[in-house]
């Protein structure tokens, strides 16, 4: 189980309530499932949300394979409008 931190970006962040928190997970797909319990909101925003871990962009990995290791930083990165 990694500790980490994950970070809410635009409409995310508004779901969430908070910039960021601390999590307890071991995969992406852990995670999101802990942060959107009892959230809705932030559920119908994670499911059409991008996410980087490290930096580094999931894209269309499966996220029960994207395993998270101590001191991790997730972001949350919904769709954006504009140009």
């Amino acid at each position: 189980m990694a500790r980490g931190t994950i970070r809410y970006w635009a409409v995310a962040k508004d779901a969430a309530g908070v910039a960021e928190e601390a999590f307890e997970a071991a995969t992406l797909a852990e995670l999101i499932t802990k942060i959107t319990v009892g959230r809705d909101e932030l559920a119908r925003v994670a499911r059409r949300s991008s996410f980087l871990v490290n930096g580094d962009p999931v894209g269309r990995r499966a996220h029960d394979a994207i395993a998270l290791a101590d001191g991790a930083t997730v972001e949350v990165l919904p769709p954006f409008a504009g140009g």
